[in-house]
Order: structure tokens, then sequence, then C-alpha cells
């Protein structure tokens, strides 16, 4: 069973539990409130690219590398342009819209334009 609850901001050991309108670290005792720990897991779905430039919606990036699309035989060649990306929760953050189509594109792939 995965463990829903934030890792402690003070100690980062995962050992939390909730307590009334806290949360509490069973390792070194800190408690916050529960609201901060939801402040804290938006703050750090922060998007970078490859050169740890933080992107945003409506960015220009480039593409670093190759990429095969899976599925299909078509490649996204390096050094490509895209325009207006939308960032997205998940493992490939980044939504846009090529001439092949819709991609999703992890941002590790890319730079900012």
């Amino acid at each position: 069973m995965p463990h829903a609850l934030p890792a402690c901001p003070q100690c980062t050991l995962e050992n939390t539990y909730a307590d009334g309108d806290n949360l509490v670290c069973a390792d070194c005792g800190f408690e916050w409130p529960a609201l901060a720990a939801a402040a804290l897991e938006e703050a750090d779905t922060v998007v970078k690219d490859a050169n740890g430039q933080v992107l945003q919606d409506g960015d220009a990036v480039v593409l670093i590398k190759d990429l095969k699309v899976k599925g299909s035989s078509t490649v996204l060649k390096m050094g490509t342009k895209v325009k207006s990306i939308r960032l997205v929760g998940g493992d490939h953050e980044v939504d846009c819209k090529m001439d092949g189509g819709s991609f999703m594109l992890k941002a590790c792939f890319l730079k900012k334009a």
C-alpha cells in the first residue's frame, strides 16, 4: 500500500501520521498543519527543462535530442521548436501540438527557447 501522507519537511523521512488537523513525524517529532502539506505538494510540481529553467504554460521549447514516437515510425527531430506548451501532471509533463500531431513529452528532453 503506498504511503498517502507526505514526508516530513524537516527530516524528509516518510514515517508520518495524521493527528487531528496536524501531521506528525514519528521519527523527529515535528508537527505541521495538514493544509500546509497540501501547499507543499503543489509547490513540488514545478516543471524544469534539461537546463533547470522553470517551464510555464505557453512557453516555447526546443527538443534537445531525436525522439522516437511510440507505436509509430515517426521521429521528432532534435532542434524542433515547439510553441505554446501546456503543463500537465504525470510522467510526461508537457503536452504540445506539432506538425505530426499532439504529443506528450518529458521535460528532460526539452530546453526553453
